[in-house]
């Protein structure tokens, strides 16, 4: 598939400009608490940049439908480095600015996702080459969330979280550009198509999906804040960026292997429900107090579950192709905007009741 041309060089530069998102919360989080914020407080600023895209994705796809790709991706990656490069030289140390621009970076994403599955369909020649595209892009997505939370901890070690917080809005802008500057991106304009106030979201279907997404998105914002605090526990800094990285190469693997082995009937939805209920009991195990390894080790279980059972358009999972339109418009909301909803949730050994406070 990547033999034709563009696609490669779209599908880099869609993934490079989306690595702020797996790099941004890990970030901002060290960056507050470099700052003298609690862990607390630090996963606000973290939800708060992780729930902004649900609010700025779907504009910038209106703009999109409107204008082209060009425009939304330049203003998106504009208001990103605006908003990370503030945050850099400023900090955390004054809180309304500070999640002023964890919404501002969140907000501006450019759509870089809904963008490339709505360009699939230009630059292959046929459905079977599209669906192909699809579980490539859905398992691709997990280099995001390998690639982003390690590239913040190394930097952030060697240099600083400010540097992290400036090397996410770079990768971000170097992304954007190269994915909006490719002549498929540039002559892209949206299918006539009568206006309607739900948009993608009138299928019924596609409103039980987004919320769907959004309770399943909630458990990944959940493991950056949940590995900082297992880290600063034990003692051990490195888990910090490589728990998340470890657990979306566990979802790369699983979803490459789910796609390779998944059965040429048309699957049936209680198939879906029971790869939820199995990833909903692999994170039983991480709620006793374990040491660093078997955490890592443990966390493997639901990663390699997570895109199987994500019920996204692009991803490979039970019959979710069939439950959305074919992209004529950019797709405003990605599978995993709402994957960064951080919170701090009781970890190995913890209970909300008897968790110190910071």
């Amino acid at each position: 598939m990547l033999r034709h041309r563009y696609c490669g060089r779209l599908l880099i530069g869609s993934v490079t400009g989306r690595l702020s998102l797996g790099m941004v919360p890990v970030a901002l989080i060290l960056a507050a608490q470099a700052d003298g914020h609690s862990l607390a407080r630090a996963g606000v600023l973290a939800a708060l940049y992780g729930i902004a895209p649900a609010i700025g994705l779907p504009l910038l796809g209106r703009l999109a439908d409107l204008r082209g790709l060009l425009l939304p991706c330049y203003v998106g990656a504009a208001l990103v480095a605006v908003a990370l490069g503030t945050l850099a030289v400023a900090g955390t140390a004054h809180l309304p600015l500070a999640a002023g621009c964890a919404v501002l970076a969140g907000a501006g994403c450019p759509p870089l996702e809904g963008g490339l599955r709505s360009l699939w369909h230009t630059v292959l020649p046929d459905d079977a080459h599209v669906r192909t595209a699809y579980t490539l892009d859905s398992s691709t997505q997990e280099i995001v969330y390998v690639t982003g939370p390690a590239l913040a901890i190394t930097v952030a070690t060697w240099l600083s979280p400010a540097a992290a917080l400036a090397a996410a809005g770079a990768v971000t802008v170097a992304g954007s550009l190269a994915f909006a500057a490719a002549p498929p991106a540039r002559a892209w304009r949206a299918a006539p198509r009568r206006r309607e106030r739900l948009g993608v979201l009138r299928p019924p279907a596609m409103r039980l999906l987004l919320a769907s997404l959004v309770f399943l998105g909630a458990t990944i914002g959940a493991l950056d804040v949940a590995a900082i605090a297992v880290a600063q526990r034990q003692d051990a800094s490195w888990l910090a960026g490589v728990l998340p990285a470890a657990f979306s190469a566990a979802g790369l693997l699983g979803g490459a292997a789910f796609a390779r082995l998944q059965p040429t009937t048309a699957p049936q939805p209680r198939h879906l429900m029971r790869l939820g209920a199995a990833y909903a009991a692999c994170w039983l195990p991480l709620l006793a107090p374990l040491p660093a390894q078997a955490v890592l080790a443990l966390a493997l279980l639901p990663g390699a579950l997570f895109v199987p059972c994500s019920p996204s358009p692009a991803s490979p999972s039970p019959g979710s192709h069939r439950r959305a339109p074919r992209p004529r418009r950019s797709a405003g909301w990605p599978a995993r905007s709402v994957s960064a909803w951080p919170a701090a949730p009781p970890w190995p050994g913890r209970s909300a009741a008897t968790s110190p406070s910071h």
